[in-house]
């Protein structure tokens, strides 16, 4: 779980550290924030990239990245802003960097196996972007992008507020609340995708230079500058086979960048690696100062503090750091009411913030007090197990308490027949894969049980009639019973070849991108993708800018990587003398 975001799916944040770091010793650079409306702009989109997406939940894998991040960063000599690194939750292969100094890479890239060298000099070369601000240098296509971003998030309120009455929504425990905070989140996603994928669309001078700085980078941080041709090379192999590649597309690597890589490998010599405590100290000290003196925006505050917990996770003031995130969230679930407080999730904060500090300093006197905390958190959920069991006897009860009654109690002798009452509950939503999952869970908790006939029962019949395909899949691969496989695979027959939404297939190809049906599904997307762009094009014409942006929106969140996302990226639809 974030500690940025307090939800389901928001991933635990990493406290990382330079254990492996070699005793010489660089001095701090002075490190600034030299243009402060643009850092500030970078932090905003990078805030919204990673609160929509959620930071990618390997701890091991985030400690790397920002051990050899802030060694290239080091190297770099680049002192006008700081540098910050993240591992972002997206199947897609891909890395990006935002002229603030923010950089991004993919689960989806770290899947491809890559060593040290081949990261650090993927990392080099997304470093090379800001430090040659390749990005700053598009101004006009980035004030386009501006005035999309701002065009899509109005569009999405002003809907909404429009809509308001009609807006289908459930009551919570007491209270109902509606979906617009959804929808304009993800609309803010969206209107990122779309300036990333524009702005990324570098030339091809500007790539060339980026590889042959990141190379020079790597090989000055003491990695192999040959790391370079050994990604090319890997990506080269991938990309036959990988349709959702998306390097290759912000990135068009040939076999004669490849060569070059190789070229300048050669002529590269390995140095000594650094200490750089002192570098990182220094960054974590920025971005505390610019928190204090020039941030206005409250929302950002625990994105910049957990950015300066990133930079430097040792001593007293990363503890600090540590604890005040640790208990916002805390503050934050003690303001719901007792059944609806998610004492399951904060249990892992609490658990995930132990096992790192212990990593970092076993002496620590954070962690016992973070036990002590802990400890009195698990007695809060355990008096209250007492009350959550005589709401459930009495019938009584809203969704958000089956959500937490289950996330609270995962050893309770009623989680079968809770999630077998929470899938009926997901099932009215229209919430199907929501559905699926805890009916599934109800058979496997009480295969033998009331609740678990009823749930293969429920499952047996809801198949026949189920539209989403990454439900229709799980059922197919992971459904015990035999007869309720063939009804989802023959479903998922009838299904594929003519459903109608992008994000039924997007979200199959996330979940299960070399599935059964993957292929078939992303013909599909090609499809659907190009029937939507032609409309973009057809409310252009007639001056629609609000539908014609609701359908670049559909397009470049669920189906990213098709010939009409191709399209939106390269020629951004609107004509760029217009802006």
């Amino acid at each position: 779980m974030s500690l940025l975001n307090p939800r389901p799916t928001s991933p635990a944040l990493a406290v990382l550290f330079t254990g492996l770091l070699l005793a010489l010793a660089v001095p701090a650079a002075g490190q600034t924030i030299e243009n402060k409306d643009l850092y500030r702009k970078s932090m905003k989109a990078a805030y919204q990239a990673l609160d929509y997406y959620s930071e990618l939940d390997n701890a091991a894998e985030r400690r790397r990245i920002q051990e050899i991040g802030y060694r290239l960063a080091a190297e770099s000599g680049y002192t006008d802003v700081p540098f910050s690194f993240y591992l972002v939750d997206m199947p897609v292969a891909n890395a990006f960097a935002l002229p603030g100094g923010h950089i991004f890479v993919t689960r989806g890239m770290l899947d491809l196996g890559l060593n040290d060298d081949m990261l650090a000099c993927l990392l080099g070369h997304e470093i090379a972007h800001v430090t040659r601000r390749h990005g700053t240098r598009m101004q006009k296509r980035a004030s386009l992008l501006s005035i999309l971003s701002s065009a899509l998030l109005v569009g999405a309120m002003v809907g909404l507020d429009d809509d308001a009455a009609q807006s289908p929504y459930e009551p919570g425990y007491y209270g109902g609340d509606s979906n617009k905070g959804s929808v304009i989140q993800g609309t803010m996603a969206a209107s990122m995708a779309l300036s990333e994928l524009l702005l990324r669309n570098y030339s091809r001078d500007f790539e060339d230079e980026a590889d042959d700085e990141g190379q020079r980078i790597a090989a000055g941080a003491g990695f192999d500058p040959d790391g370079a041709r050994q990604l090319w090379e890997l990506m080269n192999r991938r990309m036959p086979s990988s349709k959702e590649l998306g390097y290759w597309r912000t990135h068009p690597f040939s076999d004669q960048r490849e060569r070059a890589a190789n070229i300048r490998a050669a002529e590269l010599k390995i140095q000594e690696p650094k200490n750089v405590e002192a570098y990182r100290q220094e960054t974590q000290k920025t971005i505390l100062d610019f928190l204090e003196r020039f941030n206005k925006d409250e929302d950002l505050e625990p994105f910049l503090e957990m950015s300066a917990l990133h930079a430097w996770p040792v001593g007293v003031r990363a503890d600090e750091l540590r604890l005040k995130e640790i208990h916002r969230i805390r503050d934050a679930a003690h303001e719901e009411i007792e059944l609806d407080r998610d004492y399951g999730d904060l249990f892992k904060v609490y658990e995930s913030a132990i096992e790192d500090v212990q990593a970092l300093n076993p002496k620590s006197e954070l962690i016992a007090q973070l036990k002590e905390e802990l400890g009195a958190l698990q007695a809060e959920s355990n008096a209250i197990y007492v009350k959550a069991q005589k709401v459930w006897q009495e019938g009584i009860y809203q969704t958000p308490f089956l959500e937490t009654f289950l996330s609270n109690y995962p050893e309770a002798a009623e989680v079968s027949d809770v999630a077998l009452a929470l899938g009926n509950a997901y099932s009215r939503r229209g919430r199907q894969a929501d559905a699926v999952e805890q009916f599934l869970r109800a058979a496997t908790e009480g295969p033998e049980s009331e609740a678990g006939k009823r749930a293969i029962l429920g499952l047996r019949n809801l198949t026949p009639y189920l539209e989403e395909l990454a439900a229709l899949r799980q059922l197919a691969s992971e459904s015990d019973d035999e007869e309720l496989r063939a009804l989802a695979e023959k479903r998922l027959l009838e299904v594929v070849p003519k459903y109608e939404e992008l994000k039924n297939g997007g979200l199959y190809l996330e979940r299960y991108p070399d599935g059964p049906e993957a292929d078939e599904i992303r013909e599909r997307q090609e499809q659907l993708a190009d029937n939507l762009y032609g409309e973009v094009v057809l409310y252009q014409g007639v001056g629609d800018h609000t539908k014609a942006l609701s359908r670049i929106q559909e397009i470049l969140t669920h189906a990213p990587f098709t010939r009409a996302a191709s399209v939106l990226r390269d020629k951004a639809v609107f004509n760029e003398e217009d802006s």
